[in-house]
């Protein structure tokens, strides 16, 4: 297993470069600049501005430069944008942000539906599947852009118990509408794989075994199924996890949380290729962590895996 996490940790720092290589062309691909406006700037002040950015040398130096960069002292540039502040600064006030409500969401989408899923495989073709279904259904049919103004319309604007937006240091009232628009979805697709994956598991020789030897339900469950029955689950949750935080978009734009979505949005607009870049390369590192992570908890539940 540790041959296995250091081969993947030496794919991925080429993976990275990749990424960084490939996003810089696209970016330099598009049309437009960082400073570029309305009101078109003098070109002896255009080429002094790209100039102090280091916009005026080849491409292959600039992505040289901006590696190094990173490689050696952890620096990302200073925004294009956002005066007196660099990509890092923009990270540390925006990430926690998205990571707080983003965790929380990752939590309550795998409780709820794993639990849903285990049930109405246990209940097959009783009401409580039928709920469970249709409740994964109803979920699944409401992304985040949808269910978001639906919780201000309700929460906010009709009840009154909830604040409509804010973030107001990670507060519980003003993080339950974001966590519930950001895991909806997600918690559907959970709760349909555990679903199907517990059915194929219940109808297991080992668990026939289980029964016939007359053990518990509730033992039977826990101590022999769940765990097969999670391996699916958890090759999804990897990327579930990356993409609450990469899908933080809706949630920042509806609920003006100060997220790390929000700014990236931003930058895509402006053009502001140093904290597209940034965010860009925590999302893939992100992207590589997880999966490895899930890679192993794979292994230590199905001793039979073996990298």
């Amino acid at each position: 297993m540790f041959s296995y996490i250091v081969r993947r940790l030496a794919v991925a720092i080429p993976t990275i470069l990749i990424l960084v290589i490939i996003s810089f062309a696209l970016m330099f691909a598009a049309p437009g600049g960082p400073f570029n406006s309305e009101r078109p700037l003098p070109p002896q002040v255009l080429a002094n501005i790209s100039a102090k950015y280091g916009l005026d040398q080849p491409y292959w130096r600039q992505i040289t430069t901006y590696i190094w960069n990173i490689v050696a002292h952890f620096d990302f540039g200073p925004s294009f944008k956002y005066k007196d502040r660099s990509v890092a600064d923009i990270i540390k006030s925006g990430f926690p942000v998205t990571l707080t409500y983003g965790f929380w969401s990752f939590v309550i989408a795998v409780i709820v539906g794993v639990a849903l899923g285990v049930v109405a495989a246990i209940r097959q073709n009783t009401w409580i599947d039928y709920f469970a279904v249709g409740t994964s259904v109803a979920a699944q049919a409401l992304p985040n852009f949808v269910m978001a103004p639906m919780l201000v319309l309700l929460f906010t604007l009709w009840l009154g118990w909830l604040p409509g937006g804010g973030w107001n240091g990670g507060q519980w009232q003003y993080l339950v509408m974001p966590v519930i628009a950001l895991s909806t979805s997600y918690m559907a697709s959970i709760a349909r794989i555990m679903r199907s994956s517990m059915l194929e598991v219940m109808n297991a020789g080992f668990i026939r075994t289980a029964r016939a030897k007359g053990l518990p339900m509730n033992r039977i469950i826990w101590k022999h199924a769940l765990k097969p029955a999670m391996l699916p689950v958890l090759s999804y949750l990897g990327p579930a996890f990356v993409g609450m935080i990469t899908g933080s978009v809706v949630v920042d734009v509806y609920f003006s949380t100060g997220g790390i979505g929000l700014y990236f949005v931003n930058s895509a607009f402006n053009r502001d290729y140093s904290v597209m870049m940034g965010i860009t390369i925590l999302v893939g590192v992100l992207t590589i962590l997880f999966n490895l992570v899930v890679d192993i908890l794979y292994a230590w539940i199905d001793p039979k895996i073996r990298y």
